[in-house]
């Protein structure tokens, strides 16, 4: 049996680790605890941030009742797109401004809690959101943060990054900073129930490739692999069956905690290629990021495998692979293998083509995905045409 951390250990010098979580209020029925958490830290004037799809569940109408009932004012505010865009994000820091907001709680899916941060950081230096593009740019305080997730996967309520497309240059910029970590995040399961098939089935995958980069990433420790190893065995556990039976609340609660538990790995070690690759594609397209993901991640664990697959052997053991008890390289096609699987039984396309992705695409999208914050923790290192040649096997 491999020593699952062996070949970590044995190259690695002793470090100080650090890892950044939010207060974490987890449980079907805790949608009540928000109007207290908001109060906690000092609400009078809360803005709401969410969409049309949220407002339309009546999720947002029972929220909204909570802050009533504890005597807060709160403006509800939903301009904003999948895929929040710069220009969205700045009307809605116009709309936080001119009610005299003072908290900013976020109920939705990883674009409301993206456009929520956005907000907060204007709210806190002003200017433009695109001036905060890169790593730590955001350094002055900005208003305190509740998030509460309908989606199981983006891992937004419990990380340090935010972000937005940039509308002229249409691509999708990283803000990520220890600023942008919430406060809170209320975590009720019973908010997942309402989301379109298509949605779960994205922001599963998205959970699953957070897991498996995080493990594999170049800024992993012993603090964030067990999340991370437990959140993919959870995904690929339980996506299938909130597909099939959308109203089971033990297999919603369980992708509520493997999307908690992947957010809390890639905040603190950050990602990969994937990710870095997914982003190009998002921002050109304007797709929804975790079913790009899901065409990618199978890709990505080939190349970087083909570097070093031993990371890889410790996730086909946690998946119960049987070629977790051959060689590395057995074991890292197979994870490959079984992430295509799930992507497949979800109904995510084969390939980027099928969502509009064509070669002439590829030169600027190769381009922009080596220029990503998550490309500098990816385990192997390319060049601008093995990144293209990625891009191309991912067709």
């Amino acid at each position: 049996m491999h020593d699952l951390h062996s070949h970590r250990s044995a190259v690695e010098a002793p470090r100080v680790l650090k890892f950044h979580a939010p207060e974490i209020v987890f449980g079907q029925d805790s949608l009540v605890e928000v109007a207290h958490a908001a109060l906690r830290l000092g609400a009078q004037r809360p803005m709401v941030v969410t969409d049309e799809g949220l407002i339309d569940t009546g999720w947002v109408a029972q929220l909204t009742l909570l802050l009533d009932e504890q005597g807060l004012a709160p403006t509800t505010w939903n301009g904003l797109t999948p895929n929040p865009k710069d220009v969205e994000i700045e009307a809605g820091h116009q709309v936080y401004q001119e009610s005299g907001c003072d908290v900013l709680i976020a109920i939705g899916g990883g674009s409301v809690m993206d456009a929520a941060k956005g907000i907060a950081v204007l709210a806190g230096h002003g200017g433009s959101i695109l001036d905060y593009e890169g790593v730590d740019r955001a350094t002055r305080p900005i208003p305190p943060l509740v998030m509460v997730p309908t989606t199981s996967g983006t891992g937004a309520d419990v990380s340090q990054f935010c972000i937005v497309t940039d509308t002229a240059r249409s691509t999708k910029i990283t803000i990520l900073g220890r600023a942008l970590v919430p406060d809170i995040t209320v975590i009720d399961p019973r908010l997942l129930t309402t989301m379109p098939e298509w949605l779960n089935a994205a922001t599963g995958l998205d959970a699953l490739t957070h897991g498996i980069e995080a493990f594999v990433s170049l800024g992993h420790n012993q603090l964030t692999d067990h999340h991370a190893l437990r959140a993919v065995t959870m995904v690929t556990s339980h996506l299938a069956r909130t597909m099939d039976e959308p109203s089971d609340m033990t297999a919603r609660t369980s992708m509520a905690q493997a999307s908690l538990e992947a957010g809390l790995a890639f905040t603190n070690a950050i990602l990969g290629a994937t990710h870095a690759m997914s982003h190009q594609v998002g921002g050109l397209l304007d797709l929804p990021h975790g079913v790009i993901n899901g065409v990618l991640l199978p890709h990505v664990i080939r190349f970087n495998a083909a570097a070093d697959p031993l990371p890889y052997v410790a996730i086909a053991m946690s998946l119960a692979l049987p070629e977790g008890r051959g060689s590395a390289e057995e074991a890292a096609q197979a994870v490959a293998a079984r992430v295509e699987e799930l992507a497949r039984q979800v109904g995510v396309p084969k390939g980027l083509r099928e969502i509009g992705v064509s070669d002439a695409d590829i030169d600027v999208l190769a381009t922009n995905a080596l220029r990503d914050a998550c490309m500098s923790t990816n385990p192997r290192q390319a060049s601008h045409e093995e990144m293209a040649a990625l891009f191309r096997t991912a067709l």
